[in-house]
């Protein structure tokens, strides 16, 4: 099916054919550009409607600005797919997060124009204050441009970043995407005049000049002066805060209108006055009437029909997805305690929050994108006496450690953290694989570690969490649906560090934390066709270990291998250190452990991934035969397989 029509586009493969066009022709140029958008993402699927948002303000960027000299940093980077189009990438960009493709967030390494990697929230503004002050202490010329929504304005980081923004000066602009009218309403005609006009260097040599004046009159007068332009700029909607912090404050203004963008952006780069920051509203889904329809206005979206709108889900029914259960499951545990609540950062539909706050919304609380406040809101909720889950992503927990650490595990307070997308997450990448969790939580005293199987394990780690009040309680699990077992009417409250023994063996020991169950369990079928007796064990725990049923395991069992969907220093490094600590290695016992590579693995398919990283049922088969084909000196004996 041919593409859209786009005469103007085809015309430009890099910013600097943009800048070729004449001001008349934006308006075109961006309606070409949406229309290549929803069609590319029609094709991939993947963030739709915040790139539809930002079409207009992209295009006049570029076109203003001398990118990549100056330096654009888009927060998150889901909204970059029309950036990507214009800097060089359009044809490759129907490869959008498939294996080999373009990422769906900014990179360094796929292009100039990405100067700065971003996938999680309200980094843009540091970066773009490193950029600025670096070229500024060089005596290069380059700017620092970060655009930042309003929902990554909730991310404390983004405070302290512009606390520290005057010290890049006028070489720092930072332009709010206001994108869900939470700072200012809709603008208009007014607004936007005055918006070009106190943007205007010839407004900036009068403000200076009346500023020397109006402070040697009396301090009413001056004050009045100052209340007036206060309010002719438009800061009683928002930016007297930015003021506050060292910004010279512009807006609101049109995100759609090439007429209000281009001047505005044109001043702002051609006076002395900085750091400047643009207030610009704009409509998420702009411009495809589905997104602007949709409540979450297309945010994530998976391959559909350009004209119907119809999203490609796949087969209906199936099993649940495992954060819907454990939403499920805690509201109906909060029922009858009142002591528990559910916090998430920004995230209620993607962790199940959203499932709780239905039944329970005096108890649900969603913090923004504010992960360490969470953290730490919930460990004074849990001193209090109630019973606080923290729903957080396995990656995004990691900029929450501190407060993991100092608020929560130091002083060994019942928070429960529900960590979701653990293991590999597919076409998101390595910014959103949960890789680390299990080993930066495991190494904590005080701390329990568990990990679920499937979905009814899932539920019993729930009710075992809310149950356990003597200190921190981790419990994680992987993004997607589970595999269909059936979750019991009435839950089993776990005993704390042990596993259970799923099938019977002699010879072979897997020793399986999590997910990978069920490809351990398929590796054990094919070894007991090769005459290899295997036992299966879902240990559940990562901390306490079960020291009982692994030194049974370690001892009754030609091989041992541990497995597990986490980075090095989990799971197979515990029961390292305790064969080690116990004296289990001195006697010649082979043991191996099966976890993610060293190395930050691409977007791709799930179970590819996985293939990629060994932890399937073959990588499993593989490293058993490898291992029985070593002699006990450790050196492969003669005829065996490499």
């Amino acid at each position: 099916m041919p593409g859209p029509n786009t005469p103007l586009l085809d015309t430009v493969s890099l910013p600097a054919d943009l800048r070729k066009l004449k001001p008349e022709q934006l308006r075109q140029f961006a309606d070409e550009l949406r229309a290549e958008v929803i069609d590319t993402v029609s094709v991939t699927g993947g963030h739709l409607g915040a790139g539809l948002g930002v079409v207009e303000l992209t295009a006049a960027i570029h076109y203003v600005f001398n990118t990549p000299q100056d330096r654009l940093i888009w927060d998150v980077g889901h909204q970059c797919y029309p950036h990507k189009i214009i800097t060089g990438r359009r044809d490759r960009i129907r490869t959008l997060r498939q294996a080999d493709g373009l990422s769906g967030f900014t990179k360094r390494s796929e292009s100039e124009y990405d100067p700065f990697g971003a996938a999680h929230s309200s980094t843009s503004i540091s970066a773009a204050v490193g950029f600025a002050v670096a070229n500024k202490m060089k005596g290069e010329p380059g700017r620092g441009i970060a655009v930042i929504g309003d929902g990554a304005m909730s991310a404390g980081m983004a405070y302290e970043a512009m606390n520290n923004a005057q010290a890049a000066g006028n070489r720092l602009v930072v332009i709010l995407n206001d994108n869900d009218m939470s700072i200012a309403p809709p603008v208009g005609g007014l607004s936007a005049y005055l918006a070009r006009l106190v943007s205007s260097s010839e407004y900036l040599g009068i403000r200076k000049f009346a500023s020397k004046l109006t402070a040697k009159l009396s301090r009413r007068v001056h004050k009045a002066t100052a209340k007036a332009e206060e309010y002719a700029r438009g800061m009683a909607m928002g930016g007297t805060l930015f003021e506050e912090l060292g910004f010279y404050y512009v807006g609101p203004i049109d995100g759609h209108n090439m007429d209000q963008l281009i001047p505005v952006l044109e001043n702002v780069r051609d006076n002395a006055e900085g750091p400047v920051l643009i207030h610009c509203v704009t409509e998420k889904g702009k411009g495809y009437k589905f997104a602007e329809e949709a409540a979450d206005k297309y945010h994530g979206v998976a391959k559909f029909d350009v004209v119907s709108g119809k999203q490609d889900k796949g087969p209906g029914g199936g099993p649940p997805a495992y954060q819907n259960v454990f939403g499920e499951t805690l509201a109906k545990l909060a029922d009858t305690d009142p002591r528990i609540c559910a916090i998430t950062a920004a995230m209620p539909s993607g962790t199940g929050v959203d499932k709780f706050a239905k039944a329970h919304p005096d108890r649900a609380f969603d913090v923004g994108i504010a992960e360490q406040h969470g953290v730490t809101f919930a460990a004074g909720l849990a001193a209090q006496g109630m019973r606080p889950f923290a729903a957080i992503y396995s990656t995004f927990l990691q900029r929450a450690y501190d407060q993991v650490v100092h608020d929560v595990a130091i002083q060994n307070l019942p928070v429960r953290f529900a960590i979701d997308r653990a293991g590999l997450v597919g076409a998101d990448g390595s910014t959103h694989a949960g890789s680390f969790d299990v080993t930066y939580l495991a190494t904590l005293p005080n701390m329990v570690v568990m990990a679920a199987a499937d979905e009814a394990e899932l539920a019993h780690m729930t009710y075992t969490a809310a149950q356990y009040d003597d200190g921190p309680i981790a419990f994680r699990y992987p993004r997607g649906n589970g595999t269909g077992v059936a979750i019991p009417d009435t839950l089993e409250k776990l005993e704390i560090g042990k596993g259970r023994i799923v099938r019977e063996g002699g010879k072979v020991a897997i020793l399986s934390l999590g997910a990978r169950l069920g490809e351990a369990l398929k590796a054990a079928d094919r070894l007991d066709a090769k005459g290899l007796s295997t036992t299966v064990a879902d240990l559940r725990f990562a901390k306490p270990l079960d020291e009982e049923l692994i030194r049974k395991l370690l001892t009754t069992h030609e091989v041992a291998v541990t497995v597990e969907e986490a980075a090095i220093g989990g799971l197979g490094a515990h029961v390292l250190t305790l064969a080690s600590d116990t004296g289990l290695t001195d006697a010649g016992l082979k043991i191996r452990t099966m976890r993610l590579p060293d190395v930050f693995q691409d977007q791709n398919k799930p179970d590819v991934q996985y293939a990629e990283a060994g932890l399937d049922a073959d990588g499993i088969v593989d490293t058993v035969l490898k291992a029985l084909r070593h002699n006990s000196t450790g050196v492969e004996e003669t005829g065996a397989r490499a």
